[in-house]
């Protein structure tokens, strides 16, 4: 690792929710700056795919030129990259309930990204300044910090099921100015003082949503996301904090985030027999709302699939869709509700005490007949909403039917 990773300027995007993405529109902006970048754009993430990701990339003989490396980083795994190589800039999306039998609650994620960023006080840290776990750190790195000083939301109250909704000073209940989504938002204490760092990247303006991206303005300039939700509003202004800390042109970062792509389930378009079929991960509660909220910017009559599955990538323990927000599907005009997975009859239970219809399930116990029911739908739009294994197989079964062409 040390010798393939040597002569890059190194990148380190880790945290819950959004890494995937931010680090695709990180390298698109360094790569639109025409400077040499690499990336690990499988989302092989844990240390393994990390070490490959350079060797892929090695050459014997050096160059003179400035080379980059944007690397989408576990945030267990974190640590074991930063004993090896010292990274430029570490970024952290945010921190949320996540693969409860693997991390644990937030704040012993929080501790494994900590003992990760130790190993490397030169480092510039970018962190998500609405992350109220995230503030006062009390580490030597310089840091910087993004946030929104406005929101969608109207309440000022943070859901029962959130994540950090104590201070994590004094432990009295947080209070806000606002929220943007989940905990996330304009944060204090009125015990012991703690509030929400200064900013200095500020999503200052939300000026239309739809179901296709968002126009937003950033620093006083108009920017638009081609990602749809709060969530990727927040990982375009993550990846425009680390342009800007990069030194890249306003012009470059517009453009690239005017026209970053989604793939691999991050929002992903398919075509299958003129059906427009929409994956989306959900993967924890935070992410499966924001998820949801992005489909309630649709208002045609859809379809959505639901595929859970409860395999060791995606945490054993489904309890967590009981804290997901499926009651906001209810009042949706949705034709038919397909779901298949591992855990389709939890699913279904789920979804029924939510208030949708049972009439219109049906359930899909393979892949060939989920296929079948998107293939024979009565709608155009069609939501395939899958956990981490889910996604992948599902996926991959496509790929063996035609329906997309790379699967990486």
């Amino acid at each position: 690792m040390k010798t393939v990773a040597k002569d890059y300027s190194i990148i380190l995007v880790t945290g819950t929710n959004g890494k995937t993405t931010t680090t695709s529109m990180i390298y698109n902006m360094i790569k639109d700056n025409k400077k040499k970048v690499i990336t690990n754009n499988t989302g092989a993430n844990l240390f393994p795919g990390i070490v490959t990701c350079f060797v892929e990339n090695y050459k014997f003989k050096n160059t003179a030129e400035d080379k980059y490396a944007v690397i989408e980083v576990d945030e267990a795994n974190l640590k074991f990259i930063t004993q090896l190589v010292s990274p430029k800039i570490i970024t952290v999306t945010n921190l949320f309930r996540d693969q409860l039998d693997r991390y644990g609650e937030v704040y012993t994620t929080l501790k494994k990204i900590l003992e990760g960023i130790q190993k490397v006080p030169e480092a510039a840290l970018v962190l998500n300044g609405d992350e109220s776990l995230l503030g006062d750190l009390g580490l030597k790195n310089k840091t910087y910090y993004y946030g929104f000083t406005c929101s969608l939301e109207q309440s000022k109250t943070v859901d029962i099921n959130a994540d950090a909704k104590f201070c994590k000073k004094c432990k009295a209940p947080y209070k806000y100015n606002y929220l943007t989504y989940s905990h996330l938002g304009d944060y204090y204490c009125d015990n012991c003082g703690y509030k929400r760092p200064d900013l200095d990247y500020i999503v200052n303006e939300i000026k239309q949503v739809t179901s296709d991206g968002s126009l937003i303005s950033i620093d006083g300039n108009e920017y638009y996301v081609s990602q749809p939700g709060t969530y990727n509003i927040y990982n375009a202004l993550c990846a425009y904090s680390v342009g800007k800390t990069l030194g890249i042109d306003n012009s470059i970062i517009f453009n690239s985030l005017k026209s970053q792509k989604s793939s691999f389930g991050r929002q992903e378009i398919l075509n299958i027999e003129n059906k427009e079929v929409k994956i989306i991960l959900v993967k924890n509660p935070a992410g499966y709302d924001e998820a949801i909220n992005s489909v309630k910017l649709d208002n045609r009559k859809v379809d959505i699939c639901f595929i859970l599955n409860d395999n060791y990538a995606d945490g054993r323990d489904v309890s967590w869709i009981w804290d997901v927000k499926f009651e906001q599907l209810a009042n949706l005009n949705i034709n038919k509700v397909n779901v298949a997975g591992i855990r389709l009859y939890d699913m279904a239970v789920r979804l029924k005490v939510a208030g949708l219809s049972e009439d219109k399930f049906t359930f899909s116990n393979t892949y060939d007949e989920l296929l079948q029911q998107i293939k024979t739908s009565d709608e155009q739009m069609i939501y395939v909403l899958a956990t981490y294994t889910a996604m992948i197989d599902f996926r991959k079964f496509l790929q063996s039917k035609g329906y997309i062409k790379k699967f990486w």
